[in-house]
């Protein structure tokens, strides 16, 4: 029979010689050296394995019962063999058999080393344990090194007590029982402490309001947490740089170092609110005396959309390049077809604002001026090619170079019911002649019939200054009546020019004579006369009457002349 502690004996002898006979108190010391033993680490000698129970000697009248699934390995075997010695506790008697187990036995070692460990009275040690189970006073919790805990139910700081159950939790030792070799863990201590740690934080980071270095937890779409001290804060995604709302993913990993300011803290929802931005130098008052409109500067181009690109000067300073300041072709049609995120250019600064944090650049400004480059390379009157980028009521726009040209109607073709929506069509190629440059308003003049034989042209070559012609009223004005001579040939009877011709009696489609005044080729003009024509058949009469008079007189003499 085991040995049992005389201390124990002399205890329980004196608390019941004088009530219990000598056969009650040889009983009661049964009993209490029972429990004296129950829960107390024993070795013991493995005597017999067999079906599901194991028996081993442990100093008592007859062995101690063991479940053989304590002793299987992970294939099923057993790790022991009859013989071997083996720790073991007695957790209770059944019809005087002690019943024992191995592996509570492990378990009492490891609270008996962790309690060794953790003996000191400020121990502040703050646990992770899963909790495996639960009884009417609170949880069994386990660590990783299978050390339980106990959990009472007021400290789990839990509305769902049930829902704890199976979950891993974060708790401080509340007290160690080193005689019942048991320890109680509180995890509504370690919430309040935490707490309180927070608020204290909290209030001292508000206070200072000074720029401390924090760690990046979890990047989210709209910012991402960073601890300060065992304190979470958000870095919203507007707070990150001064160049507005950025992707902090795009800047930042979990793990990274960042310096951060607090900013505020609603203590309701105790969130803490923490900028990035805020704990840098402000790059807007560093170029606000520095950076003036016109000054030519070096940017990386960081976004495109369709409206436009923003710019990075390298400072966390980001400007706006609108879609219509990147070139000097109007009809541009994506910011993409002339630059490319990453790409460093030159541009130009057109406003800046450090109130209200606004920087516009222009990248065309920097570029040589179409209009100018037109004008070095082409004279009036010269002859270029082209393409016509679109078609309107009135005529067409030819693009020459990097410029545009007005191709009206009127001069597309000397025929008058010709437009250019009936000759060209977006994309032709074509050639025309410069024959208007507006500078003031930087407008080109373009004309393509005046590379073709004009209809004037054609006609001067069968007739000339003085013919007398005939040809159909087309039009009557106040200045003069139009003349038809032939399709597509019109000439000019000036009022003055009527002669005797009453202007209030012509109508349009009369037939009307008149003498050629003059031909302007280069001009496509006829000037005709009737006066002038009046004059012509006059003097063709007096020709005629002269040479009849000159005949008479001729046969006079003929006749007095002698034979």
């Amino acid at each position: 029979m085991a040995e049992v502690n005389t201390d124990v004996q002399t205890k329980v002898a004196k608390e019941h010689e004088e009530s219990f006979d000598e056969g009650d108190f040889a009983t009661m010391l049964e009993e209490s050296l029972k429990e004296a033993e129950k829960d107390s680490n024993i070795e013991g000698i493995i005597v017999e394995i067999k079906d599901d129970t194991v028996l081993i000697d442990v100093g008592k009248k007859s062995e101690g019962r063991l479940n053989l699934s304590e002793i299987l390995d992970s294939e099923g075997n057993p790790k022991y063999s009859i013989g071997d010695s083996i720790t073991v506790v007695v957790t209770g008697f059944r019809n005087e058999r002690p019943i024992v187990s191995h592996k509570k036995a492990l378990k009492k070692e490891k609270i008996k080393a962790f309690i060794k460990e953790h003996s000191s009275e400020d121990d502040e040690t703050i646990i992770e344990a899963k909790i495996i189970s639960k009884n009417r006073g609170g949880f069994i919790a386990e660590n990783s090194d299978g050390v339980e805990f106990f959990l009472p139910r007021s400290q789990a700081a839990i509305k769902d007590a049930q829902g704890l159950v199976g979950k891993s939790i974060k708790a401080k030792i509340l007290k160690i029982d080193s005689e019942n070799e048991s320890i109680l863990i509180s995890r509504k201590k370690l919430l309040d402490e935490e707490r309180k740690k927070r608020k204290d934080l909290v209030q001292e980071l508000m206070e200072k309001d000074e720029v401390i270095e924090g760690i990046v937890k979890k990047i989210t779409t709209y910012g991402m947490f960073v601890d300060v001290g065992g304190v979470d804060g958000l870095v919203h995604y507007s707070e990150i740089s001064y160049k507005g709302p950025v992707n902090p993913s795009t800047l930042y990993n979990e793990g990274d170092k960042v310096p951060v300011r607090a900013i505020s803290y609603d203590k309701e929802k105790r969130h803490l609110s923490l900028s990035i931005k805020a704990a840098m130098p402000d790059p807007w008052d560093e170029i606000k005396d520095a950076l003036d409109v016109g000054d030519a500067i070096e940017v990386t181009v960081s976004n495109i959309e369709p409206y436009g690109a923003f710019v990075d000067l390298g400072n966390d300073i980001e400007g706006f390049l609108h879609i219509s300041e990147i070139s000097w072709d109007k009809n541009i049609k994506h910011p993409k077809d002339h630059i490319k995120e990453g790409e460093i250019i030159n541009v130009d600064v057109i406003e800046i604002s450090p109130e209200d944090r606004r920087l516009r650049v222009s990248l065309k400004n920097l570029l040589p001026k179409p209009f100018e480059e037109f004008k070095s390379n082409y004279k009036i009157g010269e002859i270029a090619k082209g393409v016509v980028t679109t078609i309107t009521n009135f005529g067409a726009f030819v693009k020459i170079g990097s410029v545009e040209g007005l191709l009206h109607n009127e001069d597309a073709s000397w025929d008058r019911n010709e437009k250019c929506k009936d000759l060209l069509k977006v994309g032709d190629e074509v050639e025309v002649k410069i024959v208007k440059v507006d500078n003031e308003e930087e407008k080109i003049s373009l004309s393509k019939k005046e590379l073709e034989e004009s209809p004037v042209q054609k006609y001067a070559k069968k007739h000339q200054q003085g013919d007398i012609v005939t040809g159909k009223v087309r039009d009557v004005k106040e200045f003069g009546i139009f003349v038809e001579l032939e399709e597509g040939v019109d000439a000019l009877i000036r009022k003055e020019d009527l002669g005797n011709m009453e202007q209030e009696e012509v109508n349009i489609g009369d037939e009307i004579e008149a003498a050629i005044a003059f031909i302007d080729e280069k001009k496509n003009r006829i000037r005709l006369s009737v006066r002038r024509l009046s004059k012509i058949k006059e003097r063709e009469v007096l020709n005629e009457i002269n040479k009849e008079e000159k005949m008479t007189l001729g046969d006079i003499l003929k006749d007095q002349l002698p034979s």
